[in-house]
């Protein structure tokens, strides 16, 4: 089977964290090939935990401070998606990460939203953006970011996010930015049941009332929670590589995501980091293939769970679905 012609949709993906080396190689001529692999992507193995794999997110963001560098990484992730035969992407990225050089946020949004815009156009994938507010932010950042999410309303701009590192924070100062935005009726997505268990999956549900979880995967510790995110067709953003890096899970064919999809849970599969986890939404395929045996039929049903959990109106989910369809021979 020929993964790479399937259409896809992901809806996990980090911006800054997704930079090729042609891309890095044009902001900062002095990154060697060799420079790239040892720094910017994540060792082949594994990091010995989630703090290490956080140090190599920066090395994106900086990367990304002017105008012209934000919009050269945007093109770039848009031909990475292009090569994959993404049909459409959502892509998280945190503004307040890339105003060291003197952006405000406000116009590192409108960058992006434009840089989004004018991407999609020439290569005909749709896509949208999210905001992410981080773990350690302030009540005040969180409710800058749901703002700016609202600013851009009617805009590529979809939703908002939370992030960072969950064992580190929790999200009681998070809770009044995510309830403004749950009742203006902003799409919410939040980080959960990645460094901490079903515990924090539970409380993610409660207080802030996403749509979808990102990662979700340490729901796997607690069958009531399974059986929630089942009954109440709350998505999981799996991202099966990027768990794997980060010591979840002894090996790839250890990952719950087969657990998952046999309990009847709504998940996509996704690369979360193209650029530390090195791995294209194809290769996930392939090893998915391998680990599980999934077939088309598996991959089919993925993305159809990732279009009704988009953050996009019906008649463009509809017309996604029409494509993912006929992409399948379904």
């Amino acid at each position: 089977m020929d993964f790479a012609t399937l259409p896809k949709i992901e809806l996990h993906l980090h911006l800054d964290c997704s930079l090729s080396h042609a891309a890095v190689s044009r902001i900062d001529p002095s990154v060697t090939l060799q420079e790239y692999q040892q720094e910017f992507n994540g060792p082949t193995s594994r990091f010995t935990n989630l703090e290490e794999f956080f140090k190599r997110a920066p090395k994106g963001t900086a990367l990304m401070q002017t105008e012209g560098q934000i919009r050269l990484v945007t093109f770039d992730v848009f031909e990475q998606l292009r090569q994959d035969n993404i049909l459409y992407a959502e892509i998280l990225l945190v503004p307040f990460t890339h105003t060291s050089q003197g952006l405000s946020a406000e116009h590192v949004v409108e960058i992006l939203n434009d840089a989004v815009a004018r991407a999609s156009s020439e290569t005909g994938i749709e896509a949208r953006i999210i905001l992410s507010t981080l773990r350690h932010y302030s009540a005040q950042q969180s409710f800058a970011t749901v703002n700016l999410v609202e600013r851009f309303k009617g805009t590529n701009v979809a939703g908002i996010d939370l992030g960072a590192y969950e064992a580190g924070f929790p999200i009681y100062a998070h809770i009044p930015a995510f309830q403004y935005a749950a009742q203006r009726g902003i799409p919410r997505t939040v980080h959960a049941g990645e460094a901490r268990g079903a515990e924090s999956v539970w409380e993610t549900l409660k207080h802030l009332r996403p749509s979808r979880v990102g990662h979700g995967v340490r729901s796997i510790e607690d069958p009531a929670l399974v059986e929630h995110l089942r009954k109440e067709h709350i998505h999981l953003e799996i991202c099966p590589t990027s768990n794997v890096q980060i010591n979840l899970y002894d090996s790839y064919a250890h990952h719950p995501i087969n657990t998952f999809y046999e309990s009847g849970v709504s998940l996509g599969v996704n690369t979360d980091t193209r650029m530390i986890a090195n791995v294209t939404l194809t290769q996930e395929y392939e090893k998915l293939h391998v680990a599980f045996g999934w077939d088309k039929r598996h991959f089919l049903q993925c993305n159809l769970n990732a279009i009704e959990a988009a953050f996009l109106p019906e008649d463009v989910k509809r017309r996604l679905e029409k494509q993912v369809r006929a992409g399948y021979g379904a």
